[in-house]
């Protein structure tokens, strides 16, 4: 029984329908990668920022003298001492202070903002506080935004692992309906000698200088969105939102993706050709 080798040509329609399916899913891939990116610096941003700091709550009036002292005790430890007045505790309180609520006031604890020079400062000023004042840090108070952010960096990460599943698909799919087009080219392949790893290495020529291009397309159209994401979550300037953002480093691997799609595609398609001409 005679093999019959893969096509290494596409026609116009299938190099027009490749190179554009190939533009949307890189543009996918690079902005459900970029957005994780952006994300994970945003949740080391918040957690750099607020590991260090306290807030110390002082519900019984009567240990207020103690608390005083075991922080002034520790002045070379802490790096900021902010007291908390009650005036900006009741403007912050305004929404449900308001008509009458003044007598909320008598019942509000003394508080402390305390910055720490290391983690070992704060754990040791923790236990000296511990049984005289509710002491809690910023980061485990603000530990379901950081939960929050690592959901949707799974939630990225799966699509780009989706967006990569339908290019391999892609990309199978053409060498396979290819094959079946050009059956008599192959068979004129065939007679001259060509060896499957020739074939297939013709076709991987073609799928890569249309990947090539479709990655350049897809880059240059995620990038700009991928900035106005960005934008977007800074304009609101507080929360974790606001801490996201792409480094130099995190662009340049963002960069690296379509080139790393390309590659991707180069091996599928290989793969796939000789193994349509294996069973032909």
């Amino acid at each position: 029984m005679t093999k019959k080798p893969i096509v290494f040509s596409l026609v116009h329609e299938q190099s027009i329908f490749m190179t554009a399916i190939m533009a949307l899913l890189t543009f996918l891939a690079v902005v459900a990668f970029g957005i994780a990116l952006a994300i994970g610096t945003g949740v080391l941003r918040w957690n750099s920022q607020w590991d260090l700091t306290a807030t110390v709550q002082i519900m019984d009036s009567k240990n207020t003298d103690a608390v005083k002292k075991i922080i002034d005790d520790n002045t070379e430890k802490i790096k900021t001492v902010t007291e908390i007045t009650t005036e900006q505790m009741h403007d912050l309180l305004r929404p449900w202070m308001s008509g009458g609520g003044t007598a909320l006031e008598n019942y509000l604890p003394k508080m402390y903002e305390l910055e720490f020079n290391s983690s070992d400062d704060l754990k040791y000023v923790e236990q000296q506080i511990g049984n005289n004042a509710r002491f809690l840090t910023h980061a485990a108070a603000l530990h379901s935004s950081v939960s929050a952010g690592w959901k949707m960096i799974f939630i990225s990460s799966f699509v780009l692992l989706l967006t990569l599943g339908a290019i391999g698909v892609c990309i199978s799919y053409i060498a396979r309906n290819t094959a079946l087009l050009h059956r008599r080219e192959l068979e004129i392949l065939n007679q001259i000698g060509a060896t499957d790893t020739y074939v297939a290495r013709q076709m991987q020529i073609i799928i890569a200088k249309i990947c090539t291009m479709a990655g350049a397309a897809g880059f240059a159209v995620a990038a700009p969105v991928l900035l106005l994401i960005i934008g977007a979550a800074h304009s609101a300037r507080v929360g974790l939102m606001a801490m996201l953002g792409i480094s130099g480093w995190g662009w340049f691997v963002l960069l690296m993706l379509p080139i790393a799609i390309v590659i991707f595609a180069i091996w599928v398609t290989k793969r796939t050709t000789i193994n349509i001409l294996k069973n032909n």
